[in-house]
């Protein structure tokens, strides 16, 4: 039998992680890592990653999910973002907040010798999957990285995500994580 590729997935939260990770966990040997510098104020960003570590220890399929924590720094954020205060919901501060995010999932994936790296960030209906896969590609290009390009909101994807976040009472942020 071959053995499974391995896939450092990018999460922002374990909603969006939940449907993802079901489909995923088949098919690779799954690593998560949770960096979101976005995230704020910092209860909100410790909120999501101790959900995400829930989902984890309940979810019968995700026992052998590996979780790497990267440290909180909001301060490189904001310093990144500044200048895209005034930018609107997908606009320009997402992708910048995009880029910053899977170059960092991209960058740790080398380091651990993992074959490919993802986001969960396409099973929001409020993300853009094909600005996503664009980014993806171009780190892919840069870093020699595999990119797995998918838009996992299709085939129910966000519809399961909401399943499963009241099958193991996840909660359900109502923004992405910045405050502008």
């Amino acid at each position: 039998m071959d053995e499974k590729k391995s896939i450092l997935l990018h999460c922002c939260c374990a909603p969006c992680a939940s449907s993802v990770l079901e489909k995923l966990v088949p098919m690779y040997t799954v690593s998560i890592v949770f960096y979101n510098p976005n995230i704020e104020p910092h209860e909100e960003y410790d909120k999501r990653k101790n959900e995400l570590t829930k989902l984890l220890s309940t979810m019968p399929v995700l026992h052998e999910v590996e979780l790497i924590e990267c440290e909180y720094d909001n301060a490189a954020f904001k310093h990144a973002a500044l200048s895209l205060r005034q930018e609107p919901e997908g606009g320009l501060r997402c992708r910048m907040c995009f880029e910053m995010r899977l170059k960092e999932t991209a960058r740790i994936a080398g380091a651990g010798e993992f074959d490919i790296f993802a986001t969960t960030l396409s099973v929001s209906p409020h993300k853009n999957a094909k600005l996503l896969n664009e980014i993806g590609s171009k780190i892919a290009d840069e870093t020699g990285i595999e990119y797995l390009h998918a838009n996992f909101k299709k085939q129910n994807g966000f519809k399961r995500s909401l399943e499963l976040s009241n099958i193991y009472g996840l909660y359900r942020q109502e923004y992405c994580g910045c405050k502008k």
